[in-house]
């Protein structure tokens, strides 16, 4: 604003300035001159009063050798006819009157100036004010000397220096001011004349600057609100019109860059620019947003497992777009399942905005099963599964869907309120481009989990292999020792499996070992372990559990499979199954050992004539012994 008004008064202001010196200095030679015509006035009047008195001494000094002394009066008035004076008088001293009497009347000492000319021998000048007349007055003393011819001393019988008298003139100087004004008026006239003069020059000179400012002042309000197309005119061929030309050439430049870079940061992240919106705001925006996505990237890429991505995007989506209501869903491997990971920022495995059937039914979800944004802002009710409570008020939703290797892999569900939604919608370009960069970081970790699984992971049944227990075990003596409980193991294995194999092919032994894991699944909680151990034989650890309840789990086992049937190429089998018992840590306070325990007593078992349980005892132990 401040610049806008400097630029509109430039001109005015350069003009001011000027008229103000020009003004000052005008102000200073009328001064000067008046001061000048005064002293001129003065000096003049003074000179003249001197020539009259030297004129009337002559006379008075002429006429007393001619003897026509009496006459003085009537030369007095004469001399200031001819001269110009207003008036004239002689007074005579005390020293002439002891010598030739007082005079005539008027040439006695009239005022005290006179007297004090006469006493001192001094001239006195001064001006007096008459009414409307400016009068100079001057008292000029005549000193008494031998010189000249004739001398005073001739005549007058006084000492070298004595004051003989005095002549008294007055004369007006209004004709001299006058003169004076009319040529201090002239002056005057002339250096206004030249000053209006400089002044139409100087703003004719100006106006190009101040026409080229405005307009530079105009295209940079217009570029600040994202508006390049502006254009400054030439006006001249000099350095202002050389701004003029640079200033466009810089409009165009950014114009076109700013076109460029907007379209190409509109197109990664999808987003359409809205009419008028402010170019270079709007462009700014993208490419922050594009950096912190970046950031986001980067920080993900560093986390170790999926829960942590997941937990970072519910953050950021808190924290970057003020989102409080949403959730994020993952796809199970097998694309039957889909699981609640966060719920308005919490980590929850519950739906709160969908009919729960989603979670065990995802083909319900309208994103899981078209692997499109579904917009329930611009298209209410498009998806029969969103179901928000009641009791929060109106809601919409848009949900997106996170393509892991082709397939939808996770969904994020965002929710507004009505006063919400439009801020949602412009957001949602960012969003997507924060998205677009999860995605292909969630299925590396994916893949990684994947892998990492199958090879903890036995590939025939689905249960856990022996590298899993190796891996797992320091987590699992951690929790019993933290906990002060007891974790049961068991060892199992299936009664003359070989004869399995031999007879009716390892066809028949996989379906027997499948059906076995399947039983063994089903006996125990989701909280044990069941491991294939290896071959026909299975290790099952029962967490916070021991003695008889151990041991009830083992009989109800070895029941279940004693009574199960597996159809195997026309003719049914049944198997039994042989289980050895130990306590973690009663039997031993090393877990390995105690499952070496657990097999020991699984020897006993197979000793005492299979398909039955044993528990460990003190006893079976010997270093001795080959097991």
């Amino acid at each position: 604003m401040f610049l806008k008004y400097f630029t509109v008064n430039l001109n005015a202001k350069v003009t001011l300035f000027f008229i103000g010196i020009a003004a000052g200095l005008l102000a200073v030679l009328v001064a000067i001159s008046l001061y000048a015509f005064r002293s001129f006035s003065i000096a003049s009047a003074t000179e003249h009063i001197r020539t009259a008195g030297e004129i009337v001494r002559v006379h008075l000094t002429e006429s007393m050798i001619n003897g026509v002394i009496d006459k003085r009066e009537r030369f007095l008035q004469r001399l200031v006819e001819v001269q110009g004076l207003k008036s004239a008088r002689v007074v005579r001293s005390p020293e002439v009157e002891k010598q030739f009497g007082k005079g005539l009347t008027v040439e006695s000492a009239a005022d005290e100036i006179e007297r004090t000319v006469l006493a001192e021998g001094k001239p006195r000048f001064e001006l007096i004010t008459q009414g409307d007349e400016t009068i100079f007055r001057g008292t000029i003393p005549y000193i008494a000397t031998s010189s000249g011819n004739p001398n005073c001393l001739q005549c007058h019988k006084v000492s070298e220096g004595a004051v003989l008298g005095a002549v008294s003139m007055s004369m007006s100087i209004d004709a001299l001011k006058e003169k004076a004004l009319i040529t201090v008026a002239g002056i005057t006239g002339a250096v206004m004349a030249f000053v209006i003069l400089m002044v139409l020059l100087l703003r004719r000179l100006l106006r190009p600057i101040s026409d080229t400012a405005n307009a530079v002042e105009d295209a940079v309000q217009h570029a600040l609100r994202g508006d390049f197309k502006a254009h400054v005119e030439k006006r001249t061929d000099d350095e202002i019109g050389q701004i003029a030309t640079d200033m466009n050439r810089l409009l165009t430049f950014l114009d076109d860059g700013l076109n460029r870079i907007g379209s190409n940061v509109a197109r990664l992240t999808e987003r359409t620019p809205a009419p008028g919106e402010n170019l270079l705001t709007a462009t700014i925006d993208m490419v922050e947003g594009l950096t912190r996505a970046a950031h986001f990237k980067q920080a993900i890429e560093e986390d170790e497992v999926k829960t942590e991505i997941y937990q970072r995007l519910s953050n950021t989506l808190k924290s970057e777009f003020g989102l409080q209501e949403f959730s994020l869903y993952e796809i199970s491997s097998n694309k039957k399942q889909m699981k609640g990971i966060m719920v308005d920022g919490e980590v929850a495995d519950t739906c709160r905005w969908c009919d729960p059937q989603i979670l065990v039914r995802p083909e319900a979800c309208r994103v899981r099963r078209t692997g499109h944004v579904v917009d329930g802002i611009t298209t209410p009710d498009i998806c029969t599964s969103f179901r928000p409570p009641a009791e929060i008020g109106e809601r919409h939703h848009v949900c997106f869907p996170v393509i892991q290797s082709g397939s939808v892999g996770s969904v994020v569900q965002l929710i507004a309120s009505p006063a919400q939604q439009e801020k949602l919608k412009s957001q949602i370009p960012f969003i997507n481009v924060y998205l677009r960069e999860t995605a292909p970081v969630l299925e590396t970790k994916r893949l990684m989990e994947s892998l990492r699984d199958s090879t903890l992971r036995d590939p025939m049944t689905g249960l856990n292999n022996r590298r899993f227990l190796e891996e797992y075990v320091e987590t699992l003596v951690a929790s019993v020792q933290r906990k002060r409980t007891h974790a049961a193991i068991l060892m199992l294995d299936l009664d003359y499996f070989k004869m399995v194999n031999d007879t009716y092919g390892h066809d028949a032994g996989d379906a027997v070992l499948k059906a076995l894991s399947t039983v063994l699944k089903q006996s125990v909680r989701s909280s044990d372990l069941v491991i294939r151990y290896g071959g026909e034989e299975f290790l099952i650890i029962l967490i916070d559990s021991q003695g008889d309840a151990a041991g009830q789990v083992a009989e109800n086992i070895r029941a279940a499979i004693e009574n199960l049937k597996v159809q195997v190429a026309g003719t049914v089998l049944q198997k039994t199954i042989s289980i050895g018992i130990s306590d973690f840590p009663t039997d031993s306070d090393t877990f390995w050992q105690a499952v070496k325990f657990a097999d020991v007593a699984l020897y006993q078992a197979k000793e005492q004539g299979r398909n039955r349980v044993v528990r460990f005892a003190p006893a079976m132990w010997s270093d001795t012994q080959d097991y």
